[in-house]
């Protein structure tokens, strides 16, 4: 593996770092407010599923 010279690195890192497409204000805004939708809708499903699974092993075990 050839070594690198140091300012070499620094100048191939600084053109790949320019490269770089940065998110809009808006995309950003859309992105957080899907995620926290998805975060709901997984907290209510498990909630739901957990629900049930306690009352089937309720029910086998003749808690209720």
């Amino acid at each position: 593996m050839a070594r690198t010279n140091p300012f070499t690195f620094l100048q191939q890192v600084r053109s790949e770092a320019s490269k770089v497409v940065w998110p809009s204000r808006n995309e950003t805004l859309i992105s957080t407010i899907m995620v926290l939708i998805m975060i709901i809708l997984a907290s209510l499903f498990f909630l739901a599923a957990d629900q049930v699974f306690s009352w089937v092993v309720g029910l086998l075990l003749g808690l209720r």
